[in-house]
């Protein structure tokens, strides 16, 4: 199996904690006006909204990859600003709205070892490694495939796999059931749920009702940057 954190009792289940926050781009106004937010890594929390409502910038701040106007991000009590982008990636994993822009290697094997072996870990872990993960999200029969070459579902499969590499405790995924027909999403929804009972919380940006019916436990509804909802599924 995937080696994955397991949450036991008395856990700080705050995992992400959010401050106050806002930003803007510059001489635009607000897209993120004064949330306060705390997330818990047991949950699967879904972040709903219209377009332009601030869902993909608010998860771009979480990540570091967006810097707040004001406010503070902390991740397990830790404030991101003294983190580095590889720091918070070793704790969040982030999928993109489209899983092409993570790839960057000639195989699908290339795109799980690649991290492993930039880290100077033995082959042996290495191959076991990948080998769990190629099993885990069915990947086996596509090795040596181009990642660019596989279909709108791999990609998504292979991506979130390519994330899991480093072992992280959070997941946030942008949109992850765009272009999937209903049997790609319940595979999705399938895999989703099996990594959150393994330990790993959840941010999953989606417009999509039926996804969400299946996978939410908390729902929290953005508009024009503001959380005017949140709750339960």
């Amino acid at each position: 199996m995937v080696s994955l954190v397991n949450l036991k009792d008395g856990d700080d289940l705050d995992f992400i904690s959010v401050k106050n926050l806002n930003f803007h781009y510059e001489k635009g106004k607000y897209i993120i006006k004064n949330i306060n937010l705390e997330l818990d890594n047991r949950e699967i929390t879904i972040i709903t909204g219209s377009n332009g409502s601030g869902k993909t910038t608010l998860g771009k701040l979480l990540m570091g990859i967006l810097k707040p106007i004001s406010g503070e991000i902390s991740i397990q009590r830790k404030n991101i600003s003294q983190m580095t982008l590889a720091e918070i990636g070793s704790k969040i994993g982030y999928l993109f709205q489209n899983p092409e822009k993570q790839f960057f290697t000639h195989s699908v094997q290339e795109e799980l070892s690649f991290v492993l072996k930039s880290k100077g870990l033995e082959l042996e872990y290495i191959n076991k490694k990948v080998d769990n993960l190629l099993q885990t999200f069915q990947l086996e029969h596509l090795r040596e495939s181009f990642p660019l070459k596989l279909s709108h579902g791999e990609k998504q499969r292979l991506a979130i796999a390519g994330i899991l590499v480093n072992d992280i405790e959070y997941l946030i995924l942008d949109e992850p059931t765009t272009g999937l027909d209903m049997k790609r999403k319940y595979i999705l929804t399938d895999k989703l749920k099996e990594l959150n009972k393994k330990g790993i919380g959840m941010l999953i940006i989606s417009h999509d009702n039926e996804f969400i019916k299946l996978l939410a436990d908390r729902k929290i509804k953005l508009d024009r940057g503001e959380i005017v909802e949140d709750g339960g599924e």
